[in-house]
């Protein structure tokens, strides 16, 4: 199959982006099920948006999907998942500072996409304003994974830790695709 990327480096972070994405949405449906619909419904939404990112990475990949349809549906999905469980249906965090911050955070996450993908000539955008999405959003699920850590453990634990890399994940996956696309358009 022909695919996208030829550099051995550019075809690792994809490959990995999408393995560790998938593992990590498959240990999130394992806690639907385990816990049940009735109390994991959320994440099953979430991770229908995860799924899809997923799905649109591969194509993208293997060339079934155009620059223009990935980076706007993967910027939306994303989009949806920062609105969705950060901003309307935030966690609870145990101490208020962190709340702030990754609500304030979010938002600008929120904001970040939105702008990136309003934006009539995307190509443009620079390298460095991409990062910043990646960043943002690993600073996020890092103050997450901080207030779980300073909480008491129960058996949610384990599963909250992966849930909250997840999107960190998959926007490492966008964004290499988007600094190859800034490239191509560079040049």
């Amino acid at each position: 199959m022909n695919t996208r990327f030829k550099q051995n480096a550019k075809v690792f972070d994809i490959v990995i982006t999408a393995v560790g994405g998938m593992v990590s949405v498959g240990v999130m449906l394992y806690a639907v099920f385990h816990f049940g619909l009735k109390e994991s419904w959320p994440e099953l939404v979430l991770n229908l948006f995860y799924i899809a990112c997923l799905v649109m990475i591969w194509m993208y990949f293997f060339n079934r999907l155009d620059t223009q349809r990935f980076n706007y549906w993967c910027s939306v999905s994303v989009g949806i998942t920062v609105l969705l469980r950060d901003i309307l249906f935030a966690p609870r965090l145990a101490f208020y500072p962190l709340h702030l911050a990754c609500l304030t955070l979010s938002v600008l996450l929120l904001c970040t996409l939105t702008f990136f993908y309003a934006r009539k000539n995307w190509k443009s955008y620079t390298k460095r304003n991409l990062w910043a999405i990646c960043i943002i959003d690993v600073i996020i699920a890092a103050l997450y994974n901080l207030d779980i850590c300073l909480e008491p453990a129960d058996e949610y634990t384990n599963y909250l830790l992966t849930e909250i890399w997840i999107r960190p994940t998959i926007t490492y996956g966008l964004v290499a695709c988007f600094v190859t696309e800034a490239k191509k358009s560079s040049k």
